[in-house]
């Protein structure tokens, strides 16, 4: 059963055509990878999905219902790739800040947010304000914010990046455990070798097209920067 629908997705940007009759489904269960070279629109795409933008033309459903809806939204977790945090909050407020969004007890939203820290590896930094946090610290604690509801369906956009490897083995480990808890994940990285093993599919577009469409990883012969590489290299 599909948890996302995109068909004919299109969309303009300052004149350019960025987004080409874009078309895929993404399976309920899912960890489902998005690949591009720099500047293919997949930020564009993550954005149309997320009804940020309104593309010119388009269908696009989640949850089986078209569009972004309130029943929708209260499922969904976002991690965007330029995450826009409140500074002057510590770690710890902006998660109690975000979970109030949300239809939580005074004393669970407290648990949820101790154990948030503790697994996104900074509980000891939730009494730092924001400002003081690493790019890597700041990558984790909006993880974290995107997780705070246990979102049946997690978009995330560049997670791993400016992780240590220990960082980015914890995205990966916590991804994992997400999905086999339930959780359709929709994601995009650079990082090849580092989800290679956990993603079951991967699209590639490229100029705006989708030039492979839900490629089951485990069917890929070789590597999959080769991979990657033989299909956009044309």
């Amino acid at each position: 059963m599909s948890i996302i629908e995109l068909h004919k997705v299109n969309k303009n940007l300052a004149g350019k055509h960025i987004l080409h009759n874009v078309s895929f489904e993404v399976k309920q269960g899912d960890i489902y990878w998005f690949l591009w070279p720099n500047g293919a629109g997949k930020t564009t795409l993550m954005k149309c999905i997320m009804g940020l933008i309104k593309p010119e033309s388009w269908t696009i459903k989640i949850f089986w219902e078209e569009g972004l809806t309130i029943h929708a939204r209260k499922h969904i977790g976002f991690m965007p790739e330029n995450t826009y945090l409140y500074k002057h909050l510590t770690g710890r407020e902006f998660l109690e800040f975000n979970g109030k969004f949300f239809s939580f007890e005074k004393d669970e939203l407290k648990e949820k947010v101790e154990n948030l820290l503790k697994k996104v590896g900074i509980k000891g930094s939730g009494d730092k304000l924001l400002w003081e946090y690493s790019k890597g610290m700041l990558q984790r604690i909006g993880l974290a914010q995107a997780i705070i509801n246990d979102p049946k369906l997690l978009f995330l956009d560049e997670p791993m990046s400016g992780l240590d490897p220990l960082g980015r083995k914890m995205v990966k480990d916590l991804l994992v455990e997400l999905n086999e808890a339930g959780t359709t994940i929709f994601f995009n990285t650079h990082i090849l070798a580092d989800v290679e093993s956990i993603c079951h599919k991967v699209s590639i577009i490229d100029k705006g097209k989708i030039i492979v469409e839900s490629k089951k990883i485990k069917d890929i012969e070789g590597s999959l920067e080769d991979f990657f590489i033989e299909n956009v290299d044309h």
